[in-house]
Formats: structure tokens, C-alpha cells, sequence
């Protein structure tokens, strides 16, 4: 009888990689645990099958044997070692499932779910939560980018205990409500269902004496400093995520992690559009008029403007990246200018005599623009 591929065994196909293979085998393996079935013998050998699969497949050297030559690598050679290799021999499949799922041999044994949640002397906890918090910035920051330093209060491990809960020279045992298992049964009638252990809170676990300082939990609230560096180019809703600064977790458990939600303070002079920057920019109308060169301020200095002769109010000009910086490390943004022609509220008797002499040779006073504008509507009415 031709025997079982291991890839099959373990539902992957030939591509897969490490992580993938070892969350399939941890599927596998708590679907065909012994103390899942018990007395089911042909749950038994799956297990032993799936274990022999995983611990041949996650061994780079192993794997490309058996690709090659399948079964017939390892035949004659110790059953586990691919040929022209040492011996040795397969391991026992429960010493891989402890390997994968982080467990020591030894200490009690007391089940699949005491090994997974916490039986049999291991310490178990639950990760902390991730949290959240908003910081306002100005647009110079974002476009330069900048360091911050936020405080903000959380759950810290307790300096007592490390966290565990336990209090010094005590340590975590097995509960003995749930036994490991994390649950308990309750019955209703005809129906029978789950829930959480009241006594250790889920984990399978509990402390023999419970720490002074933080009553077990092996945590407490306190205020946190923390630097925070903000890249050139985030905009409002940008997120940024420093690992392992949120919640600490419990009896042990993984810290969570903490996201800062920026929003980027409106400006007086600016307004952003993605990554280009618009602002308008009052000019004399002599400069308009004749043209010339000016000054105009950007996040990131000044730069000169050139103004054709003839400009109108309204017209828009480009600075090519004077915008904001891009995120992904691409082409910096345009700053856009927009010119506001301004005409002078009083005038001197020598600048209204030169004026109106200025008219007189452009014709404009015998001729206004406005009677030259509704000459033109006349077609439209």
C-alpha cells in the first residue's frame, strides 16, 4: 500500500512556508490529540503520521530529500534521516508537539488543554490590550518631522512580582476548579454549555499566594513617558504603532501595543492637498503690471518667485518640491501660488496726476473697460 505524502497529511501544498506549515501541524495536532480522543486508536496513529510529516517538512535538509526522492529518501538510512545521512530516527511525536507549542517535558501532564492553556505547572497569561492615543502636531512638524514626548497613564507590570502575579518565593499552579482547562461546564436543563473559570478568570492557572503590591493581578497604573519620532510627510490620520507599549499583560502575558493617531493643525498661510501646498500671496499691481521677481515663504525657507509682465489677479504659479515631503519615499509635493493683485486704496496728487496721464495714452479714459465689456454682453441679452 502506497503510503500517505506528507504534504497531504498535513493539508499544504508543496509551496508552503515555515509559518504556514507549522500553524497546518498545530491544527492537526490538537484536532487529533490523544486526550482530544481518547481510546480512539485511529486518532492515535493520524497523530503520530502528521508529527512524523511536520518534523521531516520543517527541516530545510529533510524536506528537499523527500521533494526529491519522497519515502525512498529516508528507507535504509533510520527512519527520519534522508540518505547517506546519520541515523536517528524520527522523535517521539509528543516531544514535537511540546516543541511547537512551546511546553517543557516533565511536571505533571495533565492534558491537551492544560499544555495549551496553562496546566501542568506552566505559567500562562493573557497579552495585554493595545491602546490608542491622539497627538495634534503643526504642519512644519509634518513636514519636517519631528520628536514628540507623550505621557499617558497605563498598566505596567508590577515591580513586585514581574508581572506574575504571585507573590515572591510563591508561584502559579494548576486551578483546581477547572483543572487547567480554563472552563468549566455548567448544565441547564438539556442544554449543557462553557464558560469562563471563575476562579482563575480563563487562564487555567492561579497563584498560590497572591502578590502584596498588586493583589495578584501582577500589574499596576502608572504614568508613561515615551519619545515618539514622527516621519516628514504624515498627514491627519496617519498612525503610528510602538510595539509592545500598550497594555502590559496579565500574569505574564505580552504587552499590547500602542498606536499614536496623529491630526496635523490647520495653518494660517497654507492649506494642504495631499502632498502639494497652496497659499495665496498679495502682489503691487505695478509688479503685475511690469513684472519682476519676489520673495515668497515655504515650510522650508524662502524661495523667489518670477512674475511675468501682464500678470492677472488670480493667476497660478508653481514651485516645483516646495510641497510637503512623501511618505512613501517618493517625489516631494509642488507648492502652488496664487498672486491677488492689490489696487491702491488712496492715492498721492502725483501718483493719481500719473495715473490718469497713463490712461490718457492707453485710451482708457475715453474708452473705460467697462463700456467695452457690456459692448460685448450686448449679444447675450
Amino acid at each position: 500500500m502506497a503510503k500517505e505524502g506528507y504534504y497531504e497529511l498535513l493539508g499544504v501544498d508543496k509551496s508552503v512556508g515555515a509559518e504556514e506549515l507549522k500553524k497546518a501541524y498545530r491544527k492537526k495536532a490538537v484536532q487529533y490529540h490523544p486526550d482530544k480522543n481518547p481510546g480512539n486508536k485511529e486518532a492515535e496513529e493520524m497523530f503520530k503520521k502528521i508529527s512524523h510529516a511536520y518534523e521531516v517538512l520543517k527541516d530545510p535538509d529533510k524536506r528537499a530529500a523527500y521533494d526529491r526522492y519522497g519515502h525512498a529518501a529516508f528507507e535504509g538510512a533510520g527512519a527520519g534521516a534522508p540518505r547517506g545521512g546519520g541515523g536517528g530516527g524520527f522523535h517521539d511525536p509528543f516531544d514535537i508537539f511540546r516543541e511547537v507549542f512551546g511546553q517543557q517535558q516533565g511536571g505533571g501532564g495533565g492534558g491537551i488543554f492544560e499544555e495549551m492553556f496553562g496546566g501542568g505547572g506552566r505559567e500562562a497569561g493573557r497579552d495585554g490590550s493595545d491602546l490608542r492615543y491622539d497627538l495634534e502636531i503643526t504642519l512644519e512638524e509634518a513636514a519636517r518631522g519631528a520628536e514628540k514626548e507623550i505621557s499617558f497613564r497605563k498598566h505596567v507590570a508590577c515591580e513586585r512580582c514581574a508581572g506574575s502575579g504571585a507573590e515572591p518565593g510563591s508561584k502559579r499552579v494548576t486551578c483546581p476548579t477547572c483543572r487547567g482547562a480554563g472552563q468549566i461546564r455548567r448544565s441547564g436543563g438539556i442544554i449543557t454549555f462553557t464558560q469562563p473559570c471563575p476562579t482563575c478568570g480563563g487562564m487555567g492557572t492561579k497563584v498560590e499566594k497572591p502578590c502584596s503590591a498588586c493583589q495578584g493581578e501582577g500589574r499596576a497604573v502608572k504614568t508613561t513617558k515615551l519619545n515618539v519620532r514622527i516621519p516628514p510627510g504624515v498627514d491627519t490620520g496617519s498612525r503610528l504603532r510602538s510595539t509592545g507599549n500598550g497594555e502590559a499583560g496579565l500574569a505574564g502575558g505580552q504587552a499590547g501595543d500602542l498606536y499614536i493617531v496623529l491630526a496635523v493643525k490647520e495653518h494660517e498661510l497654507f492649506e494642504r492637498q495631499e502632498d502639494n501646498l497652496f497659499c495665496e500671496i498679495p502682489i503691487k499691481f505695478t509688479l503685475a503690471t511690469l513684472g519682476g521677481t519676489i520673495e515668497v515663504p515655504t515650510l522650508f525657507g524662502k524661495a523667489t518667485l518670477k512674475i511675468p509682465s501682464g500678470t492677472q489677479s488670480g493667476t497660478t504659479f508653481r514651485l516645483r518640491e516646495k510641497g510637503m515631503p512623501s511618505l512613501r519615499g517618493g517625489r516631494q509635493g509642488d507648492q502652488l501660488v496664487r498672486v491677488q493683485v492689490e489696487v491702491p486704496h488712496a492715492l498721492t496728487a502725483e501718483q493719481r496726476k500719473l495715473l490718469e496721464e497713463f490712461a490718457r495714452v492707453s485710451g482708457d479714459a475715453n474708452e473705460p473697460t467697462s463700456k467695452k465689456f457690456f459692448e460685448k454682453a450686448k449679444k447675450f441679452f
